[in-house]
């Protein structure tokens, strides 16, 4: 469990450490030590903290990332993991290309694939 992520998540809600565990049914102490990263949470606890902030559990133990995003005044979070992360870096290397993907997403796939098979 990735503390930090536990922590900012909690805080983004507005909650206590008392509060969160209130939720899920543990102590106060308690997600002080998962935030600390002092003690694992059970696989019930992880659903749970999975369930009360919406996220993924390859989120909370620290194998992707969020990414959020806004159109038309409506936001949207999304996970991804490192290695589409170091991809995307990679491909914003290429201006050119990265200009052209980005134009057309769904043209691109399409001309890939039938490329590839």
């Amino acid at each position: 469990m990735k503390g930090d992520r536990l922590k900012a998540l909690r805080l983004s809600k507005n909650l206590t450490q008392k509060g969160l565990g209130d939720l899920i049914g543990v102590k106060k102490s308690t997600i002080c030590a998962y935030e600390k990263q002092t003690r694992t949470p059970s696989v019930e606890n992880i659903v749970d903290l999975m369930q009360v902030f919406g996220v993924s559990a390859d989120y909370l133990l620290g194998t992707d990332h969020l990414i959020k995003t806004v159109s038309n005044n409506e936001e949207t979070i999304t996970t991804m993991s490192e290695e589409e992360l170091v991809f995307l870096d990679e491909l914003k290397k290429n201006k050119y290309v990265y200009d052209i993907i980005i134009e057309n997403p769904k043209r691109t796939a399409e001309l890939i694939k039938s490329k590839i098979g």
